[in-house]
């Protein structure tokens, strides 16, 4: 499709010098909203064989639509990791029925589709499998990176999201023939869905209508209305859809409960006054909301809290609060959108005013609250030592870069689209590299900025008190802490001491007693080796009065 609408070019300052010596920077704005996309020169390309894994789905001449799905053959070779592939070499991997449409919405507009699959017996029935190397399943994403031309920008924050202890899809890259016609480098990706290698929650029937079976599992989507879900009674563009059971399935009892829930939880949310509200700390888990907060400010991410966004609840048996996530979609994130100055490293997606519209006011809400703010600081301040190590962001790309090096020549060989931008773009490369050190170094600008800018304070050392001894004080050392953590403090007169440490849930995981200890300085070593990684909180009690908490314990292992 070619360009026909009006573009307006316009020359910013931005912060990162290196891609400012090295690219050209454009800003592309649409006067009505609608950008169209520029049709790329098309090559043909042969593929004879390849370091990745090669699908080829053989259609026969019918069309692959996005509303209805056609039964296809597909065949994989796949020789194991590390093995060559050679497009002669037999189906060894995967070689029946699928039944296949095209995704997206936006998506939909680009020459290079998307799609999704279902792998099926010869009989039509759902048949689960394990492809390349993925858990058993049979519902599948075929995802054909187009305007992300760094290829890896989903499997980088899928990467990040599992690495963070969360479920996050898990990624395969292929190479893709359809019928006899080679389409590009893609991405095999597991699709959300309730199971027990994915969203690990309960199983709901149609009989599931009263008691705890009530309760759970259920999957929610928050993305453009479908028709299948409700609105939000706060945010009337917010649109919840039914994901699990799907709209077909769920029966009026279940669609009764889960909208109940979740307008209570928003009822109680939007009236809070204090974050230390039991019905609250009961109804959705916080560590989830946290981490789901760090992956779409530090990836900036466009549709962050307002499209592709899922959380899902389990049974309350078996912790029935919601939890955030599993993440999705995530290919105009990490500076490649040119909008709602989502390329700039600066700035917070969680309170910009341009989505307010369409998210939920859960996350603005959740971070007017000091003590929130005080978690999730902490949270990326341990997540920095790790997962969220420059070190650690750079080794996945470049293991990414590295197994996609043959292939990605042959995709945009492909799709000639290299030093040319596409819609959302707003960096764009020459080369490949050049894409690359884009997105490594608008990262580093943005956790930079994440650094001096997340709010709240992660305390260490000190603690305020309540009108208390003024001469009491008390130092933590070492922290971050492997095995034995020390807290040292000094008394001013005789005194009984309780050092009580909580995990991020409230939950009381140790307590040390110390009766009529005597004035002057003291050690308590309290062994930790056996709690999980994570933060942690310190309270201090003399002789039975409460002292204000503002330390954190970092356990790391």
């Amino acid at each position: 499709m070619l360009i026909l609408h009006l573009l307006i070019y316009l020359q910013y300052e931005i912060s990162f010098i290196k891609v400012m010596n090295k690219l050209k920077i454009i800003l592309s704005l649409s006067v009505s909203l609608i950008l169209f996309i520029a049709k790329p020169a098309i090559s043909q390309v042969t593929l004879t064989n390849s370091n990745l894994p090669i699908v080829c789905i053989y259609s026969y001449g019918h069309p692959i639509l996005p509303d209805t799905n056609i039964i296809c053959d597909m065949g994989i070779i796949y020789n194991g990791p590390g093995g060559m592939n050679n497009i002669n070499d037999p189906f060894n991997n995967y070689n029946g029925k699928i039944s296949i449409r095209k995704r997206g919405c936006t998506s939909l507009n680009y020459p290079k589709h998307s799609y999704t699959f279902e792998t099926q017996d010869s009989e039509g029935q759902s048949l689960n499998v394990s492809l390349i190397d993925l858990p058993e399943e049979n519902d599948w994403i075929l995802y054909g990176p187009y305007p992300d031309k760094s290829l890896m920008r989903n499997v980088l924050i899928y990467e990040l999201a599992r690495k963070m202890g969360r479920y996050a899809p898990r990624t395969k890259y292929c190479e893709v023939i359809l019928d006899n016609e080679y389409i590009g480098v893609y991405v095999l990706i597991e699709k959300i869905k309730r199971d027990n290698n994915r969203v690990d929650i309960s199983k709901l029937s149609p009989n599931d209508t009263t008691g705890d079976n009530l309760t759970g599992g259920y999957i929610l989507k928050i993305d453009r209305w479908e028709g299948a879900g409700w609105t939000s009674e706060y945010v009337p563009n917010v649109y919840f859809e039914y994901e699990y059971p799907d709209d077909d399935e769920i029966v009026p009892m279940q669609k009764s409960y889960i909208q109940s829930f979740i307008n209570t939880f928003e009822d109680s949310l939007f009236n809070l006054s204090t974050l230390n509200n039991t019905a609250l700390i009961n109804t959705i888990d916080f560590e989830s909301f946290i981490d789901y907060i760090i992956l779409n400010e530090l990836s900036k991410n466009a549709d962050g809290y307002r499209l592709s966004t899922y959380l899902y609840k389990n049974k309350d048996s078996n912790d029935g609060r919601i939890n955030m996530g599993p993440i999705w979609d995530y290919d105009l994130a990490f500076g490649n959108y040119c909008e709602f100055f989502a390329y700039l490293t600066e700035n917070f997606i969680y309170s910009d005013t341009t989505f307010w519209n369409n998210a939920p006011f859960w996350f603005r809400k959740l971070m007017t609250f000091e003590l929130f703010q005080n978690k999730v600081r902490c949270r990326w301040e341990e997540l920095r030592i790790n997962t969220l190590h420059e070190d650690s962001i750079v080794a996945i790309i470049d293991s990414c870069y590295n197994f996609l090096y043959e292939a990605q020549q042959r995709n945009f060989e492909k799709w000639d689209i290299l030093g040319s931008p596409i819609w959302p773009n707003y960096y764009y490369g020459e080369t490949y590299e050049e894409e690359i050190e884009i997105l490594k170094d608008w990262i580093f600008e943005r956790m930079n900025w994440l650094d001096e800018n997340f709010p709240g304070q992660c305390f260490t050392t000190q603690i305020d008190y309540n009108d208390q001894d003024d001469n009491f004080s008390f130092i933590i050392y070492p922290n971050p802490v492997n095995f034995f953590v020390t807290i040292g403090y000094n008394l001013s007169t005789i005194s009984s001491i309780y050092c009580k440490i909580y995990d991020q849930y409230g939950r009381l995981i140790r307590c040390e007693f110390k009766e009529c200890q005597p004035a002057g300085a003291h050690k308590l070593v309290i062994d930790t080796e056996n709690l999980n990684p994570g933060m942690y909180f310190l309270q201090m009690i003399i002789n039975g009065k409460d002292v204000e908490v503002k330390s954190v314990i970092k356990i790391i292992h």
